[in-house]
This record gives structure tokens, sequence and C-alpha cells, in this order.
């Protein structure tokens, strides 16, 4: 029986794509669904995603990702920022999800404040950056995630000039690429077993 847990075990962290594969519309669709749906701190979203499968857009990354393969090879390109914009970020929260539930206004400006309290002016961008990071990296998760169930290949990729990749974009200054997911299939299969380390050097029971 295949399951959740084996298809993370079938999943690596894939170099060369398969160019002649294409991955679906609807394994695209969930995959960006499942991004969308991951827990974030507050619940705010602090990140944007750039899906690029422009080929032309690709090769222009290219160069900024160090020439590696995985970036003109694979299907989809996803490009994750975290956003510094979270003041506004709050009030957009609140204006959304208050249109689907009207009743929750008066309650909500208790949440307001909170929020935006733990976001003073004095608060550095280095710091936001960091928080905001963090929430990005969950939502990479649920996408590798979504794409070991869906058996669609995938590689995270950190290994980049994040300010060429933000100039190639035209990212506006409130976003920030921070990490990469390549999707698309396997042109080969692994080239050695996956390790991972034994649950007794993982975890402690206390």
């Amino acid at each position: 029986m295949i399951s959740f847990l084996s298809q993370l075990s079938w999943r690596f962290a894939t170099k060369r794509f398969d160019t002649s594969k294409s991955v679906s519309e609807a394994d695209l669709g969930q995959v960006l669904e499942a991004i969308r749906l991951a827990p974030t701190s507050l619940g705010l979203q602090p990140f944007h995603v750039y899906v690029v499968e422009s080929q032309t857009m690709k090769e222009k990354l290219h160069p900024a990702a160090r020439n590696q393969m995985q970036i003109i090879e694979a299907k989809y390109v996803l490009v994750f920022c975290a956003r510094l914009d979270i003041v506004q970020r709050v009030d957009d929260y609140i204006n959304e999800s208050t249109k689907q539930h009207p009743e929750l206004v008066g309650t909500m400006e208790t949440f307001r404040q909170y929020r935006k309290g733990l976001f003073p002016a004095s608060r550095s961008a280095e710091d936001v950056l960091a928080w905001a990071s963090k929430s990005t990296y969950i939502a990479l998760g649920f996408g590798l995630a979504a794409c070991a169930e869906l058996k669609v290949d995938s590689c995270p990729m950190e290994g980049f000039d994040k300010d060429k990749v933000a100039e190639v974009l035209q990212t506006p200054s409130h976003l920030k690429p921070v990490v990469c997911l390549a999707i698309g299939y396997r042109s080969q299969e692994p080239d050695r077993p996956k390790f991972r380390f034994p649950k007794e050097e993982v975890f402690s029971f206390v």
C-alpha cells in the first residue's frame, strides 16, 4: 500500500529533470494549494511565491542560481519570497477575513492592535525578514510533502544569488527571495541509497 510516509522515503532532492515530461496543471494546483494552506505565524502567510514556467525566465535565472541545471530543466521553479510589509499584512488579513465573516469585525480590532504591536517601527528589516522566513520555510515543507504525495519530483534550493533573482523577477522591495523549489520528473534514479540518521539520534523522550 502506498502511504504518505512511503512517498517521503521515495522522494529525493532531484538534481536533473526529464524535460520531456510535464507536470499537469492539476498536480501543480494541488502543490500550490498545499503551500497556501500551510500553517504560518499569526496566520499572516508572510510570503509570496513566484511560479516560474517560462523557459526564457528560467534561463535568465540560471546564472543567478550558479548555473544549477534544476533551474532550466524543471517544469516549474517556485521562488519563495518572505514579506517585509507585515503591518500592512495585518490590515489585509483583517479586511479579507471579515469580508467572509462580517460578524468578526468587532473582535478583530484587538487582533489588529496586538499583531501590529509585535512589529514596531524600531524593529529592523533583518529581524522581520528572519521572522517571515521561518513561515516561508514551513510553506516550502508543505510544498515538498505535496510533491511527494503526488509522486512529483522536487528539489529545494538555497544556492542562488538572492539579489540577482530579485532583479530578474523585478520583485517589489517588500518581497525578498529566500528559497526555491524546482518541480518536475526525475531523469534518473538516485545514485545512492537514501540516508537519514536513526531515530535514536534524532529524538529524545523525556
